[in-house]
């Protein structure tokens, strides 16, 4: 496929997840090979990529993150069923894909973590976070890409977070000096036609020169779900 066929159905995959394939280890390498082309701040690459095969292992992080989505995310204010969004419908359909991640994490035979190595955020400015995180997230994309077009599937995922440290403990990843950015289940899809998501014209979200009120403004964040870590 071209650039900006890949750009534009490079989707979010939950249900169409499949996890009887087995992803071989040299699509993986060139997955990552490709991420670390990415601009990475200072020319300092710091992304590393956690990637879990044990069936021991990929099963303990998948009961955290069930526990997170099950007893917190799944009832807080923030759960993506309960967000606002023009087309209810929609929004229904992405919540019950949602919870399907939660049930196939448990089966998929990959999951990858991109972490910032060398420094933790914890409590630092914008400009710090911006700026370290700005390094890792287009490395973390990049890898999504190249895994888009090898047939692969991936779902960007921040709910582990909630006990970053109890997946450290299970990984070994040095908490004090290596933070988890987000996960990723990694496998071949059902499929391999994915669409164009529903979003704004574009248009509608630019604002020439100075900030325009009277543009299409995002819901509040006021409901963001909060989970204890």
């Amino acid at each position: 496929m071209d650039a900006d066929e890949m750009l534009a159905t490079t989707r979010a995959v939950r249900k169409r997840l499949d996890p009887s394939r087995e992803v071989p280890e040299n699509l993986i390498r060139e997955c990552v090979d490709l991420a670390l082309q990415a601009p990475a701040g200072s020319n300092v690459p710091r992304t590393r990529f956690v990637v879990v095969r044990d069936p021991e292992l990929r099963a303990a992080i998948a009961e955290i993150y069930s526990d997170i989505y099950l007893n917190s995310y799944r009832e807080s204010a923030g759960y993506i069923g309960r967000v606002e969004a023009k087309d209810a419908g929609i929004q229904q359909r992405t919540a019950r894909s949602a919870d399907a991640l939660e049930r196939a994490l448990h089966e998929v035979g990959t999951i990858v973590i991109a972490c910032l190595d060398g420094v933790r955020l914890d409590g630092s400015p914008a400009f710090a976070s911006a700026s370290m995180l700005g390094g890792v997230l287009p490395a973390m994309w990049s890898f999504m890409l190249a895994a888009r077009a090898r047939g692969l599937g991936t779902c960007w995922t921040t709910m582990h977070l909630a006990r970053e440290r109890d997946v450290a403990d299970v990984l070994g990843i040095p908490f004090d000096t290596v933070q988890q950015v987000c996960l990723t289940p990694l496998a071949y899809t059902k499929g391999e036609k994915f669409g164009r998501a529903d979003r704004p014209e574009a248009d509608e979200i630019i604002h020439w020169d100075r900030w325009d009120s009277g543009k299409l403004a995002a819901p509040p964040m006021n409901g963001i779900a909060r989970v204890s870590s």
